[in-house]
């Protein structure tokens, strides 16, 4: 019924009954039904408000998002306490989806208690430092509503905002770009603020100045920005070229044109709202559409208001060179049925001729020849725009005033009727003939005139009066006579004002000897001006620029300051990231021990301190003689050695600390000692330490960052080809993902290329060329290399695939040669290993609950026989690592994407029977699809 537009308000009882309805699917649409009629039926509503708090800790998302919208439609101040400690909840929810609904609730809650505003701010801060970008346009959004004065919280953000911008939903994106714009203005300084300049300063000023450098952070908005002009959406689009346009160089700011004029094939409320900020930037940046200028050009079909808009934006882009086209255009348009179109296209005539003076004849001659139309309308917008090019030249042109005056008997528009009067008053010197003869025949008609020819008619009268009074004097007094008693009271004031000014008595005061003056006076010629000249100080693309007034809720667009204001007010505080490094130590059976080093940037064996190898190594021997003593003594006896090696740790822990402190040579002599005693109670206890007979568990519990596991042979790397040695006459070429990072650049994936010369020459300037890349994908390539005949060399290149699995392609180049390949990675070779213990895992899960889960069941394969084939084929279908877990059951693995660093975490779960559970969570849940399909290929297998 909702659907279908039909009240349904009387159904309120009945329906909030249901809201403790435990089935899912119900309550939701009772929710749906609460949002809709809750403000209706405040009494009611308020009776379930101890529902709507225990659907704020519903597991479901929707359920708790669904909750606090109905909570935060009821418009009772009496819950106001209720409803922001829900949106302070809701702020701090796991799921961004809650989050994104505590945003649209804030300005709600603002409207119905502004004395709200201080802790409604303390939320949007929060939310404002939010990474999601299902969020960031929401918490703009009430950032606007709530406190757009607040600058200070953008600050921090700003980076931020812009990098999430390519990725916020679409209308989200329209509200970041509108603040960005404003705040912009107010922290960088003019890009044209030298152009503005170079007109007013003088030589000796200009050769002081100092260049313009942009800002950093301006140019990042920019950069952003930019893409965003082939979205689908066009108020995306028109937030963009307003931005470019309020913001950027004059350089760069026609970009926007071609794609504000592919707005113009849209449906024709867009095209109004484009045309008209066209208009306005066509004005002033003539030169950014003339190349479109046939994209203007009128079709039969469009409505009247879009044809008097592109006959604006033809006006104005008007010049010496394109005059001919537009006025061959202009005159089509006058052969219209639409008569509104047809005046609007004769005073774009008279504009032109104004504007351009070397076809200011030609346009007068041809709005002349439009006077002999049948159209009675056409000719009286006619005279309404040569009366205003006349007044530019009007002693040239005595023989058109004449042919006008004849046409006043015709003509029976009011306008163009007050027009030919005026022209004949104003200029009855040049026609001392006929217009004694015009006043005579108006005079006849008098009663039966429009107000706005009346006016004219009297006009006329008192020029004719004090030009040549001796034909007119009676025809004067006999029009304000019968002015005097008309029924229109300005007409009566008219004559009594006239009449005591130009007839002189014993009463006319001093200004009658002033008549002449006061009449005859030359008339500065009219400006003929685009109504949307003075437009732009409104921000382009709003309401207010579309009414050209300012509309409740409208924010001026700040003036540009005078001096930069400080960059470092964007700076965030980065803390130090610590990284996991892997670094493998090989036991005697060929097993291996995974330790995870807490450094920040050493990769490698050799960076480790020789210290805290040595101290490892110590901390495993105390490990493997506590678990041979413990195949041996009782279970009591277990536990408390597992609290002394507990204490013996942070003591450890503690002395490792202080040691590494310590200068290098105490260092050499303690570490020979500590070796020495450590050989000699290895001798005394006797114990022959087998790797293999170690569980993992004990490496986990005693030592938290050390992981037992086993090396996966180097052999499995998968190989790709890239280029046949018969499709490259001799050089076969083979890729591989090594899954090492990258050290120029973290953010690529590293891709090991081997090159193999098969020929009998050298194979010089290896290198490669024109990469074609999706939108945001960068690749850094390898240095040049060359080949002897059979040589094989490998390099290594860096691809940032920007989480996505489309293919990077480019030209692979020889001195002689270019192949075209290209390399499309695996969706578990965009991950990296992310080293998680348990319960970190088990929290960063519950984060990426709901829409970031996929559950999966399936059918182990025949050979998926234990554990270590689960991992085993898991690890090698994408690049994670192995979680610690206290089930037999459960296989947990960890990642993180390598471009955006978005977790991803994969359970398996075995089943009895040969069945299983696959759950992936992702926020990305395009990864997280794709990678729960490869896994489950390679565990069905």
């Amino acid at each position: 019924m909702i659907a279908r537009g039909k009240n349904a308000s009387d159904l309120f009882p009945a329906v909030v009954k249901n809201v403790a309805c435990k089935n899912i699917e119900v309550k939701k649409l009772v929710y749906v039904y609460l949002v809709r009629y809750a403000e209706e039926q405040q009494d009611l509503a308020l009776l379930s408000i101890s529902t709507f708090q225990r659907g704020l800790k519903d597991p479901n998302q929707l359920i708790r998002a669904s909750a606090l919208r109905v909570l935060s439609s009821i418009r009772v101040t009496i819950i106001v306490p209720i409803m922001m400690l829900a949106i302070k909840e809701a702020a701090s929810d796991m799921s961004p989806y809650v989050r994104k609904t505590a945003a649209h609730a804030i300005p709600k809650l603002h409207s119905l208690d502004p004395e709200q505003k201080d802790q409604l701010i303390e939320v949007i801060e929060k939310l404002l430092a939010d990474k999601t970008t299902l969020v960031a346009g929401s918490v703009v959004m009430a950032f606007e509503e709530v406190c757009p004065d607040r600058i200070d919280l953008i600050h921090k953000n700003y980076r931020k905002l812009c990098n999430l911008l390519i990725d916020v939903e679409e209308w989200g994106q329209v509200v970041i770009i509108n603040m960005l714009t404003r705040y912009a203005r107010t922290q960088f300084l003019n890009p044209n603020i030298n152009e503005e300049e170079d007109k007013k300063a003088e030589p000796a000023t200009l050769a002081k100045r100092k260049p313009y450098v942009m800002d950093p952070d301006h140019r990042l908005l920019l950069r952003n920005t930019k893409p965003l002009l082939q979205s689908r959406n066009a108020a995306v689009v028109m937030a963009v070229a307003q931005l470019y346009f309020h913001l950027a160089p004059k350089a760069e700011v026609g970009i926007i044109a071609k794609a504000l004029v592919r707005l113009m094939r849209s449906h024709s409320e867009v095209q109004y709202v484009v045309l008209q900020n066209v208009a306005t930037m066509s004005i002033k940046r003539r030169g950014m559409f003339e190349p479109y200028l046939k994209s203007f050009y009128i079709r039969s079909t469009d409505p009247t208001q879009i044809k008097v808009l592109k006959l604006e934006v033809l006006t104005n882009l008007a010049n010496e060179t394109n005059i001919s086209t537009i006025l061959r255009e202009f005159q089509t348009y006058i052969k219209s049925m639409d008569k509104d179109f047809v005046a609007a296209s004769i005073q774009a005539i008279g504009r032109c001729a104004t504007n351009i003076g070397e076809v200011r004849d030609t346009c007068l001659n041809g709005l002349v020849q439009l006077l002999s139309n049948r159209d009675e309308l056409v000719v009286a917008e006619s005279v309404v725009v040569i009366k205003k090019l006349l007044q530019m030249q009007p002693e040239q042109h005595s023989d058109i005033i004449k042919h006008m005056a004849k046409l006043i008997d015709n003509i029976q528009v009011p306008m163009a009727r007050a027009s030919i009067l005026w022209l004949i008053g104003e200029y009855c010197e040049h026609v001392p003939k006929i217009a004694p003869d015009v006043l005579r025949k108006m005079a006849k008609s008098f009663t039966n005139e429009e107000d706005i020819v009346k006016l004219q008619i009297i006009n006329l009268a008192a020029k004719l009066y004090l030009t040549n009074s001796k034909q007119s004097k009676l025809l004067t007094q006999y029009v304000l006579n019968l002015a005097k008693y008309d029924q229109n009271y300005d007409i009566r004031d008219r004559a009594r004002f006239i009449r005591q000014l130009i007839v002189p008595t014993d009463k006319s005061g001093a200004l009658s000897k002033y008549a002449k003056k006061l009449f005859l006076a030359l008339k500065p010629a009219p400006v003929l001006e685009s109504p949307f000249k003075d437009r732009d100080h409104f921000q382009l693309g709003s309401l207010s620029h579309l009414l050209n007034a300012k509309a409740a809720g409208y924010q001026e667009l700040p003036n540009w300051p005078e001096s930069a204001p400080d960059p470092s007010v964007r700076n965030v505080e980065v803390k130090d990231s610590v990284c996991a490094e892997r670094t493998v130590l090989t036991g005697p059976e060929g097993a291996g021990v995974l330790l995870l080093q807490t450094t920040r940037g050493s990769s490698n064996m050799q960076d480790l301190p020789k210290k805290l190898l040595i101290s490892l190594f110590h901390r495993m021997s105390h490990v493997l003689l506590h678990h041979s003593h413990s195949e041996q003594s009782s279970s009591a006896e277990d536990r408390k050695r597992g609290r002394k090696a507990v204490k013996n740790q942070k003591s450890a822990s503690e002395s490792e600390s202080e040691s590494e402190s310590s200068e290098s040579e105490e260092e050499s002599e303690e570490e020979s000692e500590e070796e020495s005693e450590s050989d000699t109670n290895v001798r005394k206890k006797r114990v022959r330490l087998d790797w293999n007979r170690i569980p993992a568990y004990y490496f986990m519990n005693t030592l938290h960052y050390i992981q037992y596991t086993t090396l996966a042979p180097s052999g499995s790397i998968k190989m790709y080809e890239l280029l046949h040695r018969i499709k490259g006459e001799g050089l076969a070429v083979e890729y591989c993902f090594s899954r090492q990072p990258f050290s120029p650049e973290p953010n690529m994936v590293a891709v090991q290329i081997q090159f193999t010369n098969n020929t009998n020459s050298e194979t010089k300037n290896l290198h490669i060329e024109d990469p074609r890349l999706q939108s945001g994908m960068r690749i850094r390539e390898f240095a040049e290399i060359g080949l002897q005949p059979s040589e094989s060399v490998t390099v290594v290149m860096g691809i940032d695939f920007c989480d996505s699995t489309q293919a990077a392609n480019f030209q692979l180049c020889t001195h002689t040669r270019k192949f075209f390949v290209s390399i499309q990675p695996p969706v578990g070779e965009l991950m990296t290993p992310a080293f998680l213990t348990e319960n970190d895992f088990k929290k960063e899960q519950g984060k990426l609950m709901g829409m970031n889960e996929i559950l999966e069941k399936l059918t182990l394969g025949e050979k998926c026989v234990n554990e270590h084939v689960i991992v085993e084929r898991v690890t090698a279908t994408a690049n994670l690592s192995r979680v610690p877990c206290g089930s037999d059951k459960e296989c947990r693995f960890a990642g993180k994407t390598v471009s955006s660093g978005c977790l991803v975490l994969v359970t398996v779960t075995t089943k009895e029977g040969g069945g299983a559970q696959l759950t992936v969570n992702c926020e990305k849940m395009l990864i997280g699809t794709m990678l729960v399909k490869d896994i489950l290929q390679a565990l069905s297998q």
